[in-house]
C-alpha cells in the first residue's frame, strides 16, 4: 500500500494522508458493489488493502446521501478532494490494481459497476 501511497503523492499531489483516505475509500467502494469473486482476488493480490478498507472512515455526512458512483465521489469531495484529484487517485489506484491482480480482473470489476468505467 505504501507504494500505491506514494505514486499518489507524487503524481496527483496531494498529502499522504489524504491519499491513504481516498484509496480506502475506494477499495471499500468496489468490495462493496463489485462482483465478490473478482473484488476479493484483486484485493488479495493489492497488498495492504484489506487493512486499507478495515480502517476506512466510512462516515461522514455524505456517506450514504447517494448510492453508487456519484455516492463515492461526494464521499471524495468530503475529504477535500477536487475533481482532478479524484480522477487522477482513482486513476492510479486502478492502474497499481491491474498491476498487482491483472487488467482482466481488474476490468471486469469496473465493468460490473454501473457508471464506474466512465471515471475510470
Amino acid at each position: 500500500m505504501e507504494q500505491l501511497i506514494a505514486r499518489i503523492v507524487d503524481n496527483v499531489g496531494i498529502d499522504a494522508d489524504k491519499a491513504q483516505s481516498a484509496v480506502a475509500a475506494i477499495l471499500a467502494f468496489l468490495q462493496k458493489e463489485g462482483p465478490a469473486d473478482e473484488v476479493g482476488q484483486m484485493l488479495a493480490a493489492v497488498p495492504g488493502s484489506q487493512e486499507a478498507i478495515a480502517n476506512a472512515d466510512s462516515g461522514g455526512f455524505l456517506s450514504g446521501a447517494m448510492p453508487g458512483v456519484m455516492g463515492l465521489g461526494s464521499q471524495l469531495m468530503g475529504m477535500g478532494l477536487g475533481m482532478g484529484e479524484i480522477q487522477g487517485v482513482a486513476k492510479e489506484t486502478i492502474a497499481f490494481a491491474k498491476e498487482k491482480a491483472g487488467e482482466e480482473t481488474v476490468d471486469n470489476v469496473i465493468a460490473a459497476i454501473p457508471g464506474l468505467g466512465q471515471f475510470i
